[in-house]
This record gives C-alpha cells, sequence and structure tokens, in this order.
C-alpha cells in the first residue's frame, strides 16, 4: 500500500484561466505550488467525502 501511495499518476487538467490564477493566488497565501494546491485541495475533498459516508452505513 505504501508503494501506491507514494507513485504519483500525471493527469491531464484543463482549467479555465479565471479559475487557474485563482488557485494561484490561493495557493500562494498557503505556501504551495499550484499543482501542490490542487493536489491538496482534492485530498481534503475525498477526506470529507469518506467521512461523510460513513455516517451513511
Amino acid at each position: 500500500m505504501a508503494d501506491k501511495e507514494k507513485a504519483k499518476k500525471q493527469v491531464p487538467l484543463r482549467l479555465s484561466a479565471s479559475l487557474y490564477e485563482e488557485l494561484a493566488r490561493w495557493a500562494e497565501d498557503e505556501f504551495r505550488s499550484v499543482n501542490g494546491q490542487i493536489e491538496y485541495l482534492l485530498t481534503e475533498a475525498v477526506r470529507k467525502r469518506r467521512k461523510g459516508k460513513k455516517g451513511e452505513e
């Protein structure tokens, strides 16, 4: 399992210029790269989704 977590997949992603600029400003505020910010946001969204599903079972 640890090997899967270390291996990163590359995913092509198209964003509008305005969304990219907003993410870039947000990333700068939190001292992250844009890529790091996107990964952080996706990780948090998945974590919250998992947490929410536990209550539904």
